[in-house]
């Protein structure tokens, strides 16, 4: 297993066989996102997608209460409150957006326990959902008062559309899992006890595959979340292409005609 410094306690990111792990660590506010991790957040993604190793990565909160319980509130006073310390905070999470949309490798979430508000967008960022069956979602930003940008905003409408976003917004109540599932803000549920096992059958599932397949899959599915006029279907057509035109394309044919399990390099 490899571990990677990320400058903060409150976020660790190890992976091992192919497999990351990124687990927001503050068990005490049930992993409340601090801008200690916001600031370690990019960093870390980088260092992941740059990691020839890495093929699937895999996020998640310490202990069992939450995934992340949201931003952390204790903070808002000295970060979101006057002009320019909003600004700067807004910076913050700016940046982690940029580092997730450039992390080009299956994401997976495995969440349990509170996923909500900046917990739920954190989510929101991965391309697979799986939750235990206690998991509750929500943004409560209607009770606090605060400004919620358009970002989150189509964040959550991208999944579940306007018109469950505007409930989840408006009401600020609290969805179980089984709510969430109905309305396709997560793949599956699963009692708590399987959670990992299933996410991890899954990731490795994914880790076997053809990484140049499945990077162009993720390109597509990005691009078809852009506004028609904006999206880059040149650069999936040359990714799909590669695909064609690599060495893995060839074992696959080989391990297909052989009746084996294909071993795919990436090239």
């Amino acid at each position: 297993m490899s571990s990677f410094e990320t400058g903060t306690s409150m976020l660790g990111v190890e992976a091992r066989d192919g497999i990351a792990r990124v687990t927001f660590n503050n068990p005490a506010k049930r992993n409340a996102l601090s801008l200690e991790m916001r600031a370690a957040l990019p960093k870390a993604l980088r260092a992941l997608q740059d990691d020839p190793e890495v093929r699937v990565v895999v996020i998640t909160g310490a202990g069992s209460e939450a995934f992340v319980s949201g931003a952390d509130i204790s903070e808002f006073g000295q970060q979101r409150t006057s002009p320019e310390a909003r600004a700067a905070y807004d910076r913050s999470g700016a940046d982690a957006g940029r580092a997730w949309l450039a992390l080009e490798k299956p994401i997976v979430a495995m969440i349990r326990g509170f996923c909500i508000g900046g917990g739920l967008l954190t989510a929101l960022q991965a391309d697979i959902r799986i939750a235990s069956d206690d998991a509750r979602f929500g943004v409560p930003a209607a009770r606090l008062g605060l400004g919620y940008g358009f970002g989150g905003v189509d964040a959550l409408a991208q999944v579940v559309g306007a018109s469950w976003a505007a409930e989840i917004l408006f009401s600020a109540r609290r969805l179980s899992a089984g709510e969430a599932l109905a309305i396709g803000l997560v793949n599956r549920v699963v009692p708590g006890e399987s959670l990992e096992g299933e996410v991890y059958e899954l990731a490795r599932a994914i880790r076997d595959n053809a990484p140049l397949t499945v990077a162009a899959c993720k390109a597509a599915l990005r691009e078809w979340r852009r506004d028609p006029e904006k999206r880059d279907l040149a650069r999936v057509a040359a990714q799909v292409e590669a695909c064609f035109r690599s060495e893995d394309y060839r074992e696959g044919q080989r391990a297909f005609a052989e009746k084996r399990r294909p071993r795919f390099s990436g090239r």
